[in-house]
């Protein structure tokens, strides 16, 4: 098996930190460089990343990778509970996702449009949601929902995305998950 992608995207290190018991390779690949570029549109029709091969198999998404893998390796699914906090994870990411890249294109992302109100409000919402859950322990379990909070984290500080610091069980989570093996060795930077 080999996973495929980037060192600083959230999805694909929230795969290598759940993957650190799996036997696998790791291609970097850099969706913005042309030759990596072409690689994808030969293999994945998303270009996106992460992509796992696994013999003549392709998946994309890092929740198709998951699902794929956890049901392949005969790992504890995560609760209904647990898949709700995945998905405000995944809307979130997705949307901060979206304005770095426009961003990262020259467009000014903090005018007053409804597109970026819409994305902001969502962060806004979403992120007290999620530290409403941390208060109450939704994260003390190490798993795929828990790993995926803190790549969230992790690349909203290293990218400068959203200012979290106001939601203090958010920061303790994320302080103290920084520790942890996988983090250090995933640390894009």
């Amino acid at each position: 098996m080999k996973l495929i992608g980037s060192t600083t995207s959230p999805y694909v290190r929230r795969l290598r930190m759940w993957m650190t018991d799996i036997e696998h390779g790791f291609e970097q690949v850099d969706i913005f460089n042309s030759a990596d570029r072409s690689r994808l549109v030969k293999t994945n029709p998303t270009l996106k990343v992460p992509m796992l091969e696994d013999g003549e198999r392709t998946i994309f998404d890092s929740g198709a990778i998951y699902r794929y893998l956890n049901k392949k390796l005969n790992k504890p699914e995560l609760s209904w509970e647990q898949i709700n906090l995945l998905t405000l994870i995944d809307s979130v990411n997705d949307s901060l996702v979206q304005i770095f890249l426009l961003s990262r294109s020259d467009i000014d992302t903090s005018a007053d449009k409804l597109y970026f109100r819409l994305q902001r409000e969502r962060a806004d919402v979403i992120f007290t949601e999620l530290n409403k859950a941390a208060e109450k322990g939704a994260f003390t379990e190490w798993n795929y929902a828990s790993i995926s909070l803190f790549c969230l984290l992790d690349w909203v500080a290293f990218r400068e995305r959203y200012d979290f610091s106001t939601l203090s069980s958010l920061v303790t989570f994320h302080q103290s998950t920084l520790e942890k093996a996988e983090a250090k060795q995933t640390d894009p930077r």
